[in-house]
């Protein structure tokens, strides 16, 4: 168990740096959505070696799958696309405080009536605190960082 919240520790790690690295890719090349193509070609590498190393035989599975599973690679792009266009305006650490939020209700969401086959979680009153806690620091975060530069603030 602990190997898999370390994984999913530097995933989280991940993400800000895609979202500055991406976004400093957009501003030095000109177009972020330019940018956007070119990480999803070094993932398109990236994937296609560990899928290889895996076992390349799942790929004939895809067919088979229902189709609206499919719409992950638009929420994929989607993401990548909208942090590097909005990063570099907004701030790494305030889009990122956003999909973070977006991520929490979601997934309590997702786990309280068991969608896509995960897991059921009801909704507790504690999780539900949580979320709350998360936003409210969402927003002081906004509302300290408009008062210390009103002209940075999205």
């Amino acid at each position: 168990m602990p190997i898999y919240a370390l994984t999913m520790l530097a995933a989280g790690i991940g993400i800000p740096l895609l979202a500055a690295l991406n976004a400093a890719l957009g501003l030095r090349i000109g177009s972020p959505a330019a940018a956007a193509m070119v990480l999803f070609c070094v993932a398109l590498l990236a994937t296609t070696a560990a899928t290889l190393i895996t076992g390349p035989r799942a790929l004939a599975n895809v067919p088979l799958a229902p189709r609206h599973l499919l719409l992950g690679g638009l929420f994929v792009a989607f993401y990548v696309l909208s942090i590097t266009y909005i990063a570099p305006h907004f701030g790494v650490g305030n889009a990122v405080f956003f999909v973070l939020l977006g991520q929490l209700i979601s997934a309590a969401l997702i786990d309280h009536f068991g969608l896509f086959g995960a897991r059921v979680s009801p909704l507790s009153l504690t999780r539900t605190t949580g979320i709350a806690v998360m936003a409210l620091g969402v927003w002081i975060t906004q509302r300290l960082e408009r008062r210390r530069n009103p002209r940075r603030s999205g």
